[in-house]
């Protein structure tokens, strides 16, 4: 069969509703890829979601739970940058959440890596990450493998956003270099669009579902693209079909 899963990442979210951030409402543009998700693509059977579900505010994850708790399917999440690990645990320590580890969906094995680092924009996978991706990878067996952190691991040819990235970066691709079976890595924290290849490998970021970065920029600046989301279909014979869809004023 082929396992179909749906990426949001970096929403951004407050403990007040109508918080803007960037001049975007947050919970608002969530609640309308959601929605867009909902009545486009049939139900998945699992969601990811790739880092900083919230604002440097612990509220935020009450709204999060309220969003996402009615979709009646997993609903596995990692931290990013502005997220605080202890409240988010705490928030979301039951189904349909899911923090961390791995599972296995279809015929695939995904991986989740907790790349924050507290204090700082930039990730690193500490020791204790990178033996869990090795351990999950190598006990995979024959399973085709998909890896989720929220920080890029390759640079995205914007100045300022990659010196914010995941800093061992050469650690991380040394672990997959051993793992034959990593099919794709999937990241959030950069608000855009990635599509690209390294040894047999496609690395895919996704946009935000708030506001976006403009692509190639050398200082921070906003791109005019619409909140967004990932669909993946995930193929017993180890291919990955994907799309980003993007959320039009609805």
């Amino acid at each position: 069969m082929t396992a179909h899963l749906i990426q949001f990442t970096d929403p951004h979210l407050y403990g007040d509703p109508a918080a803007t951030l960037r001049g975007i409402a947050t919970q608002p543009t969530l609640a309308r890829a959601l929605a867009h998700a909902r009545a486009r693509h049939a139900v998945p059977d699992a969601y990811l979601v790739t880092g900083d579900l919230v604002q440097d505010d612990p509220g935020g994850y009450v709204r999060f739970r309220e969003l996402f708790a009615t979709l009646e399917r997993p609903v596995h999440c990692i931290p990013g940058n502005h997220d605080l690990v202890d409240d988010m645990r705490a928030a979301l320590a039951r189904p349909p959440f899911v923090l961390g580890g791995h599972f296995d969906v279809g015929a695939w094995r995904v991986v989740m890596l907790d790349s924050s680092v507290p204090g700082t924009a930039s990730g690193e996978l500490a020791p204790a990450a990178l033996a869990q991706l090795d351990h999950a990878l190598g006990t995979a067996g024959a399973r085709p493998a998909l890896v989720c952190l929220h920080h890029h691991p390759v640079d995205m040819g914007s100045r300022w956003l990659d010196q914010v990235g995941l800093v061992n970066r050469d650690d991380f691709l040394a672990v997959l270099d051993h793992h034959p079976n990593v099919r794709a890595v999937l990241w959030g924290h950069v608000h855009q669009l990635y599509d690209g290849e390294r040894r047999g490998v496609r690395l895919l970021s996704c946009p935000a579902t708030c506001a976006q970065f403009l692509p190639g920029a050398d200082e921070f600046a906003i791109d005019a693209k619409p909140p967004a989301y990932r669909v993946l279909a995930l193929h017993d014979d180890g291919r990955l079909d994907t799309q980003v869809e993007w959320v039009e004023g609805e």
